[in-house]
């Protein structure tokens, strides 16, 4: 069993308009890279920061999208399926150091008895040129969380991923913070949360559950909680993801920038919010960046 915790290594929000939508990530003062095509045909954008990253994805044109098997997981049939309900954040990825290690983790403790998936893709680097990045996913299943994906990556070419051209951001930011799902009973989900990112101390409150990680931290939220610490109204669905936080340096400047920029934000307690119905379905939330834990 693994005895470490697992770092958030990246968040999926889908989108139907990739373009549109990397140019609004943009506005938010993102540097936001190319657009990239999976061997499958689903195509993403990257807004890269050291050791996570935000993918902004769509299912692309033609497409041919597998489907799930009983030992395996598509990615590309999950991601079509989210989008049929609606944009926004739909997994949640977690770093790996052996993707293979972690699956038998996931089927040994319950949460997941699925084939690894290796892939690789081409990117471009800064300056242009093409190079090969290369991943092997685990997948994890939350029961009672059917609509949000969970999986670990383990980089077998991170030298051709990181890069610190792409992790300059004219906001500030330095990385994510957070993720953020609801749940009618957060408790429900701590068994899988531990088992998942392998983060046996979780904090639990009234608010709801939380798993401090190495890079970020999970929050799983009752829908009352997150409309008072979000400042969110009207229905808030249950058992979903709804929302990230970035840190960045300067949450003042990060206000001006978006305010010059035209782009609403409010103020709720640390957190600058950009609501979910400006920005492709989910909640972004941009809070101070914390010197004294792991690294955000």
């Amino acid at each position: 069993m693994v005895s470490h915790p697992r770092g958030i290594d990246h968040l999926v929000v889908a989108v139907r308009d990739l373009d549109a939508a990397g140019a609004f990530y943009e506005a938010l003062g993102f540097t936001v890279g190319a657009r990239n095509r999976h061997p499958w045909g689903t195509e993403n954008r990257i807004v890269q920061f050291d050791g996570s990253f935000i993918e902004l994805i769509t299912v692309g044109e033609g497409a041919v999208i597998a489907p799930h098997g009983e030992r395996t997981f598509s990615f590309g049939a999950f991601v079509r399926d989210s989008l049929a309900r609606g944009e926004g954040l739909t997994m949640l990825v977690l770093e790996s150091r052996d993707a293979p290690s972690d699956a038998l983790d996931f089927a040994a403790a319950g949460i997941g008895d699925f084939e690894t998936f290796f892939f690789e893709r081409h990117a471009r680097r800064p300056d242009g040129g093409e190079t090969t990045v290369a991943f092997t996913l685990a997948f994890a299943r939350d029961d009672r969380a059917p609509q949000c994906g969970f999986f670990v990556c383990q980089q077998h070419f991170p030298e051709n991923f990181w890069n610190p051209a792409f992790q300059s951001h004219a906001n500030g930011a330095r990385g994510v913070s957070a993720a953020v799902m609801t749940a009618e009973n957060p408790t429900d989900h701590h068994i899988f949360l531990s088992a998942f990112t392998g983060q046996r101390d979780l904090r639990a409150t009234s608010l709801g559950v939380s798993a401090e990680l190495p890079r970020g931290r999970l929050d799983i939220l009752s829908t009352d909680a997150f409309r008072s610490l979000y400042g969110v109204s009207g229905v808030v669905e249950e058992e979903v993801f709804v929302a990230f936080a970035i840190a960045v340096e300067d949450l003042d400047a990060t206000a001006e920038r978006l305010a010059k920029a035209g782009i609403a934000t409010r103020t709720v307690g640390p957190r600058l919010i950009v609501a979910a119905q400006d920005a492709s379905g989910v909640t972004i939330a941009f809070e101070p960046v914390t010197h004294g834990g792991g690294k955000t």
